[in-house]
């Protein structure tokens, strides 16, 4: 346990102060010769790739294999993949925020590697880089640019959806060194790039490159601080220079004296810049203060991050940061601050001496915040010892005060706990507190996985309350990919570990084994997925089409259906759709309605619909088709060839579809018979009905033909009358009619003649109707000759009927001293006396 005081390793800067904690000791095997390496590192702590330096000789070594390889390593060393590389020379290493390793080669061939196991996406860079050949390239947390032999800039702005595109073009002349500003700290939110040309500095963004016309160059290394507010400068003459990043103030200057270029030029944090030789480490403060670190054990590589670097060397694993304002508030020599003085209340307290509670009178109206400070500081130690002597002065703190709320005080607690188990040796993953915080505790999980560390990811996720399902499933992926058991083992295995747990999803899982190759265990796995909208594409993507379609139909989710449906209709040949779905009356019902439905248009499918009738033997739904498609044809010709293709259907089981074959042959009839009136006649009488047809004949005075219509489809003399009646009232020909008043009989009665002929107008040729009416109501004469204003009729058969009340309704209303009025009176003298 380390129990020295924590100014033990602080080195002064000016007024600040820095330190260097040792995170993990013998890091790597001594046969391992970082001199002879590329070495990048992850944020956050994260994973170190190495990769073996092509332009060095390395004496053989049995036990290092011989290929090219890049491997992964922990910060303590240890090999967590090897990955075999037979993909030429590489020209940029680099990792993301969220921990893919991108590896860019001399033809502009980019891999990420996603998961830290070998697997990767890859995609290419374009814009000529086969060509031209990659030079170099910079990485940010999601995006990277690769600067070309041509000096081109070529921008991929996300991992996941990769577009490269190409950045304003540089001038010429040679880039003695380069690097990016993120878009996170652009004022145009887009990455900027800092090209050192001549003696000056180029700024190039998507639009343009600008001069910030410099006269210090050239310059071997540009460093940008993590946050992007300054730019660190160093020199071919060993001067290094920081100005802020917008090139308009220069802060400070060093002169390091060396004639040898670093290795390394970093920013240590926001105030400080590092640069690095072989053995040697300077961190220059902004007031131009040094400090100097000397490594023995050999070459050293440093990893820059967000609140420090790490420095790494073959038998340690530095960290090396700005010591935090509340632990130099807390430790600094001669701090007389209130969290100072409640921490040597602590330690006069376990020394039993009364001087604590001396320390804790004195500091009493401070004691909130000396408590709030010990707990901040406690986050920002390393050393466990000392993070139990904070808390525990915390907790006194606490404990003497009234009123506190400590929850600030628990959760620190349980964050400490789940950094001091990802710290130790063996997981790897040295965070800070701020690192931490930036990378989130479902972020530390996801890094846990990606080391397969599925038993501590579990008891973090737990002891922070964080949902499980996650590492369930990659574990079960991961058995799938790497487990050497037979597929019934692995199923039976994923589904009792994984059974009752919420929220897990068999789909990735069976996905994972279909990619790898294991068809029968991603279908035993998919049983076990409760939601068919998962289940069902990939069983679709694995050829398992009738299984999928049987799961779309198990889930009554339509739209599930018609999805399937429509993969399998594009996929398979259309006998071979129809097989599939004819022993699904679901399937079939919905391609059915589909098809009827049509597509946007409201126009049904009718080559599906045939096809599908065809197959299925449906001869009357078929035929039907036919029939929409005529009643559909602007020409007659078409229409009742239409229908004769629908009668050939039918005519192989006449009998059954008599009725239906009789009523083809009548329509087929018509539309000839109509053709023929087209032809004949002035007017258009396509898609009329037989009575329609009949109504247009008469009204055009075409009776014969009508009659020949009547006789050729049977139409009941009734129907015939109605139909003559109609379409000569609406002729208005009152001859015709007045004819038609002579003869004896009608078989629809008198009655429709008035009635239709008094609506047309006419009232003097409907009154000559009302004596052949038969069957009338009394009274019903009387109002009937009333309303075709002739009121003495009226009164004539009012007083045949002897209905005095009509009689003298009437007499009022023609009024007694009118010539109709005196004619009424005279009538009804005689039989209403008075």
């Amino acid at each position: 346990m380390d129990t020295a005081h924590p100014t033990a390793g602080w080195e002064q800067l000016g007024e600040r102060f820095y330190r260097k904690i040792q995170l993990y000791t013998q890091v790597f095997d001594q046969d391992l010769d970082l001199d002879h390496f590329h070495v990048a590192g992850a944020p956050y702590g994260g994973a170190i790739a190495l990769y073996r330096d092509d332009d060095k000789l390395i004496a053989y070594q049995p036990t290092r294999p011989s290929k090219p390889s890049i491997d992964i390593y922990s910060c303590a060393g240890k090999l967590i993949r090897r990955i075999n590389w037979d993909q030429g020379p590489i020209k940029g290493l680099g990792w993301s925020e969220d921990e893919k390793l991108l590896v860019v080669t001399a033809d502009g061939t980019v891999r990420c590697y996603y998961d830290l196991q070998g697997e990767f996406t890859q995609f290419s860079l374009g814009n000529g880089a086969d060509e031209v050949r990659v030079r170099s390239c910079r990485f940010y947390a999601h995006g990277l640019v690769a600067l070309l032999n041509n000096n081109a800039l070529v921008l991929v702005s996300s991992y996941d959806e990769p577009r490269p595109k190409l950045l304003a073009q540089p001038p010429e002349g040679h880039i003695h060194a380069w690097n990016i500003i993120p878009p996170a700290y652009t004022l145009s939110r887009s990455v900027e790039v800092l090209l050192s040309i001549n003696q000056t500095i180029y700024v190039c963004d998507a639009s343009e490159c600008e001069d910030r016309f410099l006269d210090i160059g050239p310059f071997t290394h540009i460093a940008v601080s993590p946050n992007g507010r300054f730019v660190g400068l160093y020199t071919a003459t060993g001067k290094a220079h920081v100005i802020t990043s917008d090139f308009q103030t220069r802060l400070s200057e060093h002169d390091s004296r060396s004639k040898i270029p670093p290795k390394y030029f970093e920013w240590c944090g926001n105030d400080a810049v590092v640069i690095a030789w072989e053995d040697e480490v300077h961190l220059v403060g902004p007031s131009g203060s040094l400090a100097t670190f000397i490594y023995d054990s050999g070459r050293i590589h440093v990893i820059p991050d967000y609140d420090g670097v790490r420095i790494l060397a073959n038998d340690t694993c530095d960290f090396l940061q700005r010591v935090p304002d509340v632990t130099e508030e807390v430790f600094r020599l001669g701090a007389d601050s209130p969290a100072s003085i409640l921490v040597d209340a602590v330690e006069q307290l376990e020394l039993q001496s009364p001087k604590a509670d001396d320390n804790i009178q004195l500091i009493r109206p401070q004691l909130v915040e000396a408590v709030d400070t010990c707990i901040s500081a406690a986050g920002q130690e390393f050393s466990v010892h000392w993070q139990k002597q904070l808390l525990k002065a915390a907790s006194f703190g606490k404990s003497v005060l009234d009123i506190y709320n400590s929850d600030d005080f628990v959760d620190m607690c349980e964050t400490l706990r789940v950094l001091n188990a990802v710290r130790f040796y063996e997981v790897g993953l040295p965070l800070s507190y701020e690192q931490y915080l930036r990378l989130s505790p479902s972020g530390l999980i996801t890094r846990l996985l990606h080391r397969h560390e599925y038993l501590l990811a579990l008891r973090i996720a737990s002891y922070l309350r964080l949902p499980t399902d996650k590492i369930y499933v990659h574990w079960a992926c991961s058995k799938v990919r790497l487990g050497s058991e037979d597929d019934d083992t692995i199923c039976r295995k994923i589904v009792e570990k994984l059974s009752g747990k919420p929220g897990i999803s068999f789909e990735a899982i069976a996905r994972a084994a279909y990619d790898e190759g294991r068809g029968r265990l991603a279908t035993e796995l998919l049983n076990h997925e409760p939601r068919a909208g998962r289940q069902v594409p990939l069983l679709l993507s694995m050829e398992e089409d009738e299984l999928a379609l049987d799961k779309a139909i198990e889930s009554g989710d339509t739209d599930l259906i018609y999805f399937v449906l429509h993969q399998l209709k594009r996929k398979l040949p259309l006998a071979g759709f129809f097989r599939v779905i004819n022993s699904r009356p679901t399937a079939t019902a919905l391609v059915e309605a589909a098809a009827r439905r049509g597509d946007g248009d409201g126009r049904e499918d009718t080559t599906l619909l045939k096809d599908m009738y065809y197959q299925d033997d449906r001869r009357l739904d078929g035929a039907a088709v036919f029939i929409r498609e005529a009643l559909r044809q602007p020409e007659n010709r078409t229409a009742s060839d239409k229908l004769v293709l629908a009668a050939k259907l039918l005519a192989d089981n006449a009998k059954e579809h008599a009725f239906e074959l009789g009523a083809l042959k009548e329509a087929t009839a018509l539309l000839r018979m109509q053709e023929t009136f087209d032809r004949d006649l002035t007017d258009n009488f396509t898609g009329l009905s037989v009575h329609e047809t009949m109504f247009k004949l008469i009204r055009l005075g075409y009776h014969g033909r009508a009659k020949k219509i009547q006789n050729e489809f049977k139409v009941p003399d009734k129907v015939a009358w109605w139909i003559r009646l109609q379409a000569l009232v609406a002729k208005r020909d009152w001859n015709e009619l007045e004819e038609i008043s002579r003869q004896r009989k009608s078989p629809i009665g008198w009655l429709p003649f008035y009635n239709q002929i008094l609506q047309a107008g006419n009232p003097r040729l409907a009154a000559t109707f009302i004596p052949k009416c038969q069957g009338l109501e009394p009274g019903q004469s009387v109002i009937m000759y009333e309303k075709c204003g002739l009121r003495v009729k009226a009164a004539e058969e009012a007083v045949k009927i002897k209905d005095a009340e009509a009689w003298t309704r009437l007499l009022e209303a023609a009024g007694r001293n009118t010539a109709e009025g005196r004619e009424i009176e005279r009538l009804g003298l005689a039989v209403f006396k008075r």
